[in-house]
């Protein structure tokens, strides 16, 4: 992930992602531009801790 901003650890990339989710960004890909974010290494790195993106929910479950 390009930004430095962004946490590296999976259960904290997943609470920023999901709030920042609930509170500014309608969608993931949204996000993802905003942010300078790949959609594909944030959906890989949640992954491997376990979490998929619903799109219906717009958060990580």
């Amino acid at each position: 992930m390009a930004n430095p901003n962004i946490p590296k650890d999976p259960v904290m990339l997943l609470s920023f992602i999901n709030m920042k989710l609930r509170d500014f960004y309608p969608s993931l890909d949204e996000l993802c531009t905003d942010l300078d974010l790949n959609v594909n290494d944030v959906s890989e790195k949640l992954a491997s801790a376990g979490f998929n993106y619903d799109g219906k929910l717009n958060r990580f479950i």
